[in-house]
């Protein structure tokens, strides 16, 4: 048994936790039985492919539902209907899942550069039958493709890098009209002051912040406008972008 291992509850345990939780943070509208019994799958794969693979450092049943699901599902209601998002760095599939298993409405492509997890995200979404394809590569010179290039009505990224880099990665990918929402902890407002001026270099304009609690967690969610199109020098190589963040 791997030390990794963990217990995973009954389903009517696990309901109780579910139901309990999205009601203490104000996602009671996402609780019904077919999401339970989904979230409940995820839980299961997610845990128990965790025990053999590093997918997420949260290990028990009560933080997955706390620090990923309801976490995520703070910005489902900022997505536009019958959109087309790209999830970028989407690790294990956050917010990618448990945005797409509450919002069947939404065609998502989750990104990131390990295809271990992206094959991970491939199978639950098979499982659940969730409108999720993946693709594996660097956003720096996948945004480069004119296939994908400013061609997505929502852009999403949690937990990848500091603003003023997550940013320069992700407004390429936005359409005109559309919304980079970006999903930051307690640092949030640290970040943003550094990353206001890169945004509108990027294209961004009206930009909205959210902060709300999770638990004894300060969270923070800026969704940017965009207003312009994105120069055609940006993104630069991801060792720039680091070095001189915009």
């Amino acid at each position: 048994m791997s030390k990794y291992e963990v217990s995973i509850p009954e389903y009517s345990e696990f309901s109780e936790i579910l139901k309990n939780k999205f009601s203490e943070n104000k996602l009671d509208k996402f609780y019904n039985e077919s999401n339970c019994q989904k979230f409940y799958t995820l839980t299961k794969m997610l845990l128990e492919t965790n025990s053999k693979m590093n997918l997420t450092a949260i290990r028990d049943v009560e933080g997955t539902i706390v620090k990923h699901y309801c976490d995520c599902l703070f910005i489902a209601d900022m997505i536009s209907k019958n959109a087309k998002m790209l999830d970028v760095g989407c690790g294990g599939g956050f917010p990618t899942l448990p945005v797409a298993l509450v919002r069947d409405d939404v065609k998502i492509v989750s990104l990131d550069s390990t295809a271990k997890k992206l094959g991970f995200v491939s199978d639950v979404a098979k499982e659940l039958g969730l409108n999720v394809t993946t693709l594996c590569g660097r956003a720096e010179e996948i945004a480069g493709n004119s296939a994908y290039r400013e061609s997505f009505d929502v852009v999403t990224a949690r937990a990848v890098s500091s603003l003023d880099i997550l940013s320069e990665l992700c407004i390429p990918f936005v359409k005109l009209g559309g919304r980079f929402i970006a999903m930051k902890g307690s640092s949030g407002n640290e970040e943003f002051e550094k990353a206001k001026k890169g945004i509108g270099i990027l294209g961004g304009g009206d930009i909205k912040e959210s902060v709300f609690m999770l638990e004894d967690m300060k969270r923070y969610i800026y969704v940017v406008e965009k207003k312009k199109k994105t120069p055609s020098l940006y993104p630069r190589a991801y060792a720039k972008i680091c070095k001189t963040p915009l």
